[in-house]
C-alpha cells in the first residue's frame, strides 16, 4: 500500500489514493498506521476516493488516529487539494474536497517557484455557535475549578474556553475530561485560547480521538468564532497555534482559513507489517 504524509502547520496526515474506491482499511489498521513509535506517525488517516455527488471533485473519506470516522477536517481538505495538484490529478487553482460535513471549495493562495502549491485557502462554511457550558474541573493554579466553554460547531463539535495563558493549561488531564463531559453526548474537540491582539489568538488543541495536536483547521475557526463572540477580535484574526499560524477571516456568510499545506514524503507499507496490522 503506497501513501504519501503530508501537514498543515503540524496537523499530520498519512494520505492514500484510493480513486477506484477499492481498498478496505479498517480501523485498527488506521490505528497502526497512525502509530508514531510502530507505524508512520500522523493525527489521521485519509483516504482519497472518487467524488460521492456531482458537486465534488474528490472525497476524504478522514479517520482519527485512534481509527473513529470524522465529519472534517480543515488542514485535511487544503492538504488532499494540495497534493492533487502537485500530483497532476487535476490542473488549476481550485479543488471542491467533498467531505461528511459536505463540500469544501479549496483555492491556492501561494506556489513556490517551481510551481508547487504551498498555500491553501479554504471556505469552512458558516459556523454555529451552539451554546455555553459550565465545566467542573480539578483545581490547577492558577484557574478556577469552574470554566466556562463557548461551544461552536463547524461540521464537527468544539468547545473552547478562553484562559489567560495557554502554556499553563493541564491539557493532558483536562483535555479528555472535557471531551468525554457528558454534555457533549458523542464527545467534543477542545481548545483553550489566550487573547494576544484583537487580531491575534495564541490557543492549544485537543482533538477528539486523537489528543494532543499542532493544530487544527476547524479548531482554529472555533478558536476564532469564540474570540469574537466574547468580544475580545474582530472577525479576521490570526491563530497562532503551536505548529505555526493559520489566519482566519468569518464573513457575514461563512468562513475562510488560510495556511500552509506541505507534502513530506512517500512510500510504502511494507507487506509483512500490512499483515499483522490488520489481525
Amino acid at each position: 500500500m503506497q501513501f504519501t504524509k503530508l501537514h498543515g502547520c503540524g496537523n499530520d496526515f498519512v494520505l492514500v489514493t484510493d480513486l477506484d474506491d477499492s481498498l478496505d482499511i479498517p480501523a485498527n489498521l488506521v490505528r497502526a498506521v497512525c502509530s508514531r513509535h510502530s507505524g508512520v506517525g500522523a493525527d489521521g488517516l485519509i483516504r482519497l476516493a472518487p467524488a460521492r455527488d456531482g458537486e465534488s471533485d474528490v472525497f476524504m473519506d478522514y479517520r482519527n488516529s485512534d481509527g473513529s470516522i470524522v465529519e472534517m477536517c480543515g488542514n485535511g481538505v487544503r492538504c488532499v487539494a494540495t497534493y492533487i495538484l502537485n500530483h497532476r490529478l487535476m490542473s488549476g487553482d481550485t479543488v471542491r474536497v467533498g467531505s461528511r460535513a459536505g463540500t469544501k471549495m479549496v483555492v491556492v493562495t501561494d506556489r513556490d517557484a517551481a510551481g508547487k502549491v504551498t498555500e491553501t485557502l479554504v471556505d469552512m462554511g458558516a459556523p454555529r455557535h451552539t451554546g455555553t457550558v459550565r465545566l467542573q474541573l480539578p483545581s490547577v493554579e492558577p484557574f478556577a475549578s469552574e470554566l466556562s466553554a463557548t461551544t461552536v460547531s463547524m461540521g464537527n463539535p468544539h468547545a473552547v474556553v478562553l484562559v489567560d495563558d495557554v502554556t499553563k493549561v493541564p491539557l493532558e488531564d483536562w483535555g479528555p475530561r472535557i471531551e468525554h463531559d457528558p454534555a457533549f453526548g458523542e464527545g467534543t474537540n477542545v481548545e483553550f485560547i489566550e487573547i494576544r491582539s484583537d487580531s491575534v489568538v495564541g490557543g492549544r488543541i485537543w482533538e477528539r480521538g486523537v489528543g494532543e495536536t499542532q493544530a487544527s483547521g476547524t479548531g482554529v475557526s472555533a478558536m476564532a468564532v469564540a474570540a469574537h463572540l466574547l468580544g475580545h477580535t474582530g472577525r479576521a484574526v490570526r491563530v497562532d497555534v503551536p505548529g505555526g499560524a493559520l489566519h482566519v477571516d468569518w464573513t457575514e456568510t461563512t468562513l475562510f482559513v488560510r495556511g500552509p499545506a506541505v507534502e513530506v514524503f512517500t512510500g510504502r507499507l511494507h507487506e509483512t507489517w500490512l499483515r499483522h496490522a490488520r489481525e
